[in-house]
């Protein structure tokens, strides 16, 4: 398993590098287009789509709504980000009510229909920082990542309360803690860098802050899906890392976010 993690991260790190940050315009909105319909692929497992038929003509229509967004203009408008807000307000609501009000999302079409607001504007996310210039859309990848690793070794260190037992039982709120003190930690170093100054690094640090919250939701959302799936993987598209789902579920709901409060603030 291990050997199979390396010779798989030994191609897609570059591969997402160069893509990420070696696009831009419409080449940038096609690549990462490109993830975000393989990720819908594996919503509609998530969802209970089980024929093959069906599921590509969802990530066909998927693929159409992009089309249609990116030609008039939406991939780089605010209001898909104000859609994600409010969505990932109830997938809140829903992972902290989990299971006793499953009954209100368990259903193929709603499940679908969820899959809308964390997709969509995590791809519109992407597409307005890149826009901004690579610098912000580095900043929300290392959060994540930063978030990630402290959330992984304050959890071994000190993790005792639990945060979401019903949903994911290895997290804890230490581990929440440890990811929020390495992500403010980075936005300070990110302020330094760009020159914010002490108002700006201050509205820095509170938008990562809050951005790192929201992550742990893209995190525990999927993890919730799952559950109720009765899977382990999104899929087995990433040998050895499970499914493209497992890999950007926190950026599903780090990356509309930062890029609404972004527009907003910085």
């Amino acid at each position: 398993m291990l050997r199979q993690r390396i010779l798989t991260a030994a191609w897609l790190a570059p591969l997402m590098l160069a893509g990420l940050f070696g696009l831009s315009g419409g080449a940038f909105a096609l690549f990462t287009g490109g993830i975000v319909l393989l990720a819908g692929w594996e919503w509609t497992n998530l969802a209970g789509v089980e024929e093959r038929d069906n599921r590509l003509l969802l990530v066909g229509a998927l693929a159409g709504l992009m089309a249609v967004m990116w030609a008039g203009g939406a991939a780089l408008a605010a209001w898909p980000l104000w859609l994600a807000a409010a969505g990932w307000l109830a997938n809140l609501y829903w992972v902290t009510r989990y299971p006793e009000r499953r009954v209100q999302w368990q259903s193929t079409p709603r499940r679908l229909a969820m899959g809308l607001w964390v997709l969509l504007p995590a791809w519109v996310g992407l597409n307005v920082l890149r826009d901004s210039g690579a610098v912000w859309l580095l900043f929300v990848l290392l959060l994540v990542w930063c978030a990630d690793i402290g959330a992984y070794f304050a959890g071994r260190a000190f993790g005792k309360r639990k945060l979401a037992p019903r949903v994911s039982p290895g997290k804890s709120w230490e581990g929440v803690g440890g990811g929020m003190a390495a992500t403010a930690l980075l936005a300070v170093c990110y302020a330094v860098w760009q020159g914010l100054g002490a108002g700006g690094g201050l509205i820095l640090v509170v938008t990562a802050l809050a951005v790192t919250l929201a992550s742990v939701v893209g995190d525990l959302l999927e993890s919730m899906l799952k559950r109720h799936r009765g899977i382990k993987d999104s899929s087995n598209l990433l040998p050895g890392h499970g499914g493209v789902l497992d890999r950007i579920d926190s950026l599903t709901a780090a990356l509309p976010l930062f890029a609404l409060l972004y527009l907003g603030a910085l």
